[in-house]
């Protein structure tokens, strides 16, 4: 109920301007989310790619491992540099300029025949990732606030689908048609979704909602993490749940490629096709916080989350086990990450890009963590110890949402009344 703390509408009484003269249709909402799908995906195509590039431009395994390296230092430099200037700019061309900007970026990675060109491309492309954020920010203050829950999971259901495919997708084009052709594939849709979302995407002629300068934009997004204990809980919750979902997903080839499975890349690369039950997962939660119970799907997500780690411990007898344990721990990522992001976005619509940026830095140091904490442990102690870390991340989400829960702020109530009244 709207009274218990767990609205998800906007604090403040005055309507979403962007969403006043726009209508979210499904099909809207769909080209949000496969925008931010093909977007994020960026980050993730070169991780089955690494030893083919490695070979072809004559690179160390030092040097190709600081691909992916960098390709997240860019995404997280994105977060806080670029994702805030949503909230100053207009998003329809920030949005497009980005696109077209990753355009670039991708063929350069595509035509690349030294390491140094290579390297400074991914970094481009993971700094120009980050208009993911921005869609999805832009996707929530054109909903109503009524049905923000179900934009919010319906685009970050496109989020997860492009993460867990990405892997799968760039490794069969690789081996079709040789690693080049994945950014090639990728520069094309991008610049024809540039084109799509400029025609789509509503013009508007109103002033920006903010007139901050860039300097003290940057510094209000610390601000209103120091002022607002919602924003700081949520946040931390991304990081613990981010750094379980890494610790899973950073290792799990481990196990699988040793015995008794010695299984492929391609086919360790469609485990990811099983964790798109995410997807699902991001669409129910946002309804469930359209209905007020986002205290309530947080706690049960937490506890699935921890559980996960029971059946995902028997990964190295049970490929049914693994499976299981997959699935309950994507869906229970993504429905607290869609529970927080619904939540933060309504402390201020106006400051929404600014919100999520900050937000999302902290999933980066959660998924960072996680992922050298899991490849580090399972050289030392083995698949069994790295169980225990992704359960101790999950359990620490859980203790805390418990101490937490009845304590937590209501960023709407007070709009939700009078939006009833």
């Amino acid at each position: 109920m709207p009274g218990n703390g767990e609205a998800v509408t906007g604090r403040t009484g005055a309507p979403s301007g962007e969403g006043s003269a726009f209508v979210m249709s499904r099909g809207v909402v769909i080209l949000f989310a496969v925008a931010c799908g093909a977007a994020v995906a960026n980050v993730y195509f070169s991780q089955p790619l690494l030893v083919t590039m490695g070979h072809d431009l004559a690179m160390s395994p030092a040097l190709v491992g600081s691909v992916v390296t960098l390709t997240h230092v860019g995404y997280g430099l994105g977060l806080f540099f670029l994702v805030p200037l949503g909230d100053v700019a207009d998003r329809r061309r920030l949005i497009v300029a980005q696109l077209l900007l990753l355009v670039v970026a991708l063929a350069v990675v595509a035509a690349a025949h030294t390491a140094a060109t290579l390297l400074a491309g991914m970094a481009a492309t993971g700094l120009l990732a980050v208009v993911t954020q921005t869609l999805v920010a832009f996707a929530a203050s054109l909903a109503p606030p009524a049905g923000r829950g179900r934009v919010v999971g319906l685009v970050t259901g496109g989020v997860v689908i492009g993460i867990l495919l990405a892997r799968t997708a760039s490794g069969l084009m690789a081996d079709l048609a040789g690693w080049r052709s994945v950014y090639l594939a990728s520069a094309s849709l991008t610049a024809l979704l540039a084109l799509v979302l400029y025609r789509v995407l509503p013009r508007h002629s109103d002033a920006p909602p903010t007139t901050l300068r860039y300097g003290p934009l940057l510094r209000s997004t610390i601000t209103l993490f120091a002022r607002e204990r919602l924003l700081r809980l949520r946040a931390v919750f991304g990081l613990l749940i981010f750094a379980a979902f890494s610790t899973l997903w950073s290792s799990v080839a481990l196990p699988l490629s040793d015995a008794p499975y010695f299984l492929s890349h391609s086919a360790i690369g469609a485990l990811g096709l099983i964790g798109v039950a995410g997807a699902l997962a991001a669409t129910m939660a946002g309804r469930l916080n359209d209905r007020g119970l986002s205290q309530r799907t947080t706690g049960i997500a937490l506890a699935l989350l921890a559980a996960s780690w029971l059946p995902l411990s028997f990964a190295r007898s049970s490929l049914l086990a693994l499976v299981v344990g997959v699935i309950l721990l994507d869906l229970a990522v993504q429905a607290v990450h869609v529970t927080n992001q619904t939540l933060i976005y309504a402390l201020h619509p106006d400051a929404g890009s600014r919100l999520i940026g900050g937000y999302m830095v902290f999933y980066s140091i959660g998924s960072a963590a996680g992922a050298i904490a899991a490849t580090s442990l399972y050289t030392v102690a083995g698949w069994g110890a790295v169980c225990t870390l992704g359960a101790a991340f999950s359990c620490l989400g859980l203790v805390l949402w418990a101490f937490t829960r009845q304590g937590s702020p209501d960023p709407a109530s007070e709009v939700t009344s009078r939006s009833e009244v």
